[in-house]
Order: structure tokens, then sequence, then C-alpha cells
């Protein structure tokens, strides 16, 4: 990603003039788990361009697996503390952030089908210690929940609101991720009701950009590196499951606006109401502003089992619409500057 690239400024810098509450950052400190993936990645670039347009006192800290690659995933951005986090191990006793976005866990396929185990851990027990920090701390937490939560259920053609669920089975290891992430949403939950902790969770559908990081299986991650390298697309099944998406830079501002209007204990559905299509819609759209052609190729059974087998993943953003947020960005033009952003 070109972090110089004028289309990734301007839309930083429409972030950082939203009509919110900013002020409340002022002197705060903002750490965010997994700050080097596409969601992590954007939303620190997001906190960094807002506390330079804005003036603010703004501590920012990248919790990450490996701060050495971190760091070169986040060029650019200045006065920014790294500190090594496993989401399995508790924090150490003197960390302490007034603001927590939890980002960090496996959220690709290939990651789902070789360690299942692994990624209902970052999930569970990264969680509940970052909740436990805070319970010691106070702090308020976001959680980097999904729509996966919502399972199967193609009888909801307006899309699922945070009341409405379907199918999840829970023997098929490619739950380790939905399921790890709804028991994360009920600890959240949980540790409100029982200790006061400040904690809600973010449902984001499926969020791109240039941000998207190179090990990421997920289709439409494939279809972006393969875009960005001139080469065709490769559609791995007939496409037709239908999905929310959502650009980068909208699902940073609905994140900020739920760090500062959210309310405790609830879930938000995060997606782009004018964008639901299906994959083939997503990969043609990309592969016509791209000058690539789509093409069809089964893929190897290791990367199927991690494939969702949910036909129709469409959310209601409705709850976090109330609260002031819009999208900015339709899918033709998300794309369009993904491209431009990541060359």
């Amino acid at each position: 990603m070109n972090e110089r690239h004028p289309l990734l400024r301007e839309e930083l810098a429409r972030i950082a003039a939203l009509n919110l509450p900013y002020e409340k950052l002022d002197g705060a400190s903002v750490a965010v788990t997994g700050a080097g993936g596409l969601v992590g990645n954007y939303l620190t670039r997001a906190l960094d361009a807002l506390r330079e347009a804005r003036g603010l006192k703004l501590e920012l800290i990248a919790l990450c697996r490996s701060p050495e690659r971190a760091r070169a995933q986040l060029r650019g951005v200045d006065d920014l503390r790294f500190v090594e986090y496993d989401a399995t191990r508790p924090l150490t006793a003197d960390f302490r952030a007034d603001y927590i976005f939890h980002a960090a866990a496996n959220a690709h396929p290939l990651a789902f089908s070789a360690d299942p185990v692994g990624t209902m851990q970052a999930n569970l027990l990264g969680t509940m210690n970052l909740l436990e920090r805070l319970r010691e701390t106070g702090g308020r937490l976001i959680l980097i929940s999904s729509g996966e939560v919502y399972g199967e259920n193609p009888d909801l053609p307006n899309g699922f609101d945070e009341h409405s669920f379907g199918a999840v089975d829970p023997m098929n290891p490619r739950a380790c991720y939905p399921e790890g992430k709804r028991a994360a949403e009920a600890l959240c939950a949980a540790y409100a009701i029982q200790y006061g902790v400040d904690a809600l969770a973010a449902r984001l559908t499926y969020v791109y950009g240039a941000s998207i990081t190179a090990s990421n299986s997920r289709a439409d991650a494939q279809f972006l590196r393969r875009a960005l390298a001139g080469e065709d697309i490769v559609l791995k099944s007939e496409g037709a499951q239908v999905r929310s998406y959502c650009y980068a830079a909208d699902a940073a501002s609905a994140l900020l606006t739920l760090m500062l209007k959210g309310e405790t204990a609830q879930a938000y559905n995060v997606a782009n109401p004018d964008c639901a299509a299906s994959v083939r819609q997503y990969a043609e759209t990309l592969a016509e502003l791209a000058g690539v052609r789509v093409v069809c190729d089964l893929p190897p059974e290791a990367e199927r089992r991690g494939y969702s087998t949910v036909t129709r993943a469409v959310l209601d953003p409705t709850r976090l619409t109330r609260l002031g947020w819009r999208a900015e960005y339709g899918l033709r033009e998300g794309l369009r500057r993904t491209l431009e952003i990541g060359r």
C-alpha cells in the first residue's frame, strides 16, 4: 500500500473532519491489537491522521505478534509505540490504555483450516485477557467481531440485524471462527454486567482495501492481489454467495464512531447498506477496473475446508447509522481506490 497516495490522504482527512466528539481523545491512549492487519492497519492510520489534524495529545499503541513486520506494514505512521503481543496470554501488569480495539485474530480460510484451535484461542482467551486488564484499570474495549456470528439463514432478504441469527454447525472445524467470535461477544456482555467493564462489539462484514495482508487467503484478498499484479482473477466457485462489503475507510470511520458513541454491552453491524453483491459480481467489477479477466478453478481441499458455506451474508447497519454514521464509498469506487492505493 502506498502510504503517501493522495487518495489515502484524502480519505484520512475526511475521517478526521467527521462530526464526532474527538475531544474525548485528547490526553488519552488508544491501543490496537492486530495493528498490522487489514482493519488494524487502516484504523491506526486514521487515528494518526486524526491526532495530527485535530492537534490531539493521543498516545497510539500497536499490539502485534511481530513488531518488526508491523513497522513495515505501518510505514508513515509517526510516534507509534509497538508492543509485542500474544493474544492468548495476559497483558503485562503495567499495560494500560483508555481505549482498546481488539482486532487480533485469524481471519481467513487457510488459517481456520490449519489452526482452528489457535483461531478460537485468539478470540476467546484474547478477549478475556483484555477484559481482565480493563477490569483492573478501566477503559473501553471495542471487540472487532464478525458478521459470521449470524451463520446461515437465507430467508432474511433484508439482511441480519443485531437480533436475528441463523445456523452454525459447531462440529464443523470451520466453526472455530464464528463460534469464537460469538463466545468473545458473550464475554463482553458478561464482564459488562458482572464487573461493569465498558465493552461492545463491532460486527464487521467483508472489509476490503489496499491494506490487505499478503497472507490473507480470503477470496476477495486473492482477487485483489492478482488484479494488482495484472493477472486474471481466479474464481474458485460459482461465486453465487451474496455478501455485504465495506471499504476500509468506511470501516475505520464506523469503528471510531462506536469508540466514541457506541453503547456498552451492545453489538453493531458494520456494513455498507448499498454494497451487497455476489462474489462473482465483486470479482467481475474488480476485473473490469483492473483490465483483467475472471477465470474459474477449483481450490485444493485444504483451502476449501476453511471456506464459509453461508450463501447469503448481508448485514443491516441501521443501529450504527442511528449514531450518525454513513458509508461514503460504493463498491465500484472502493475497488477503484483499492487498486490505485495498492499499486
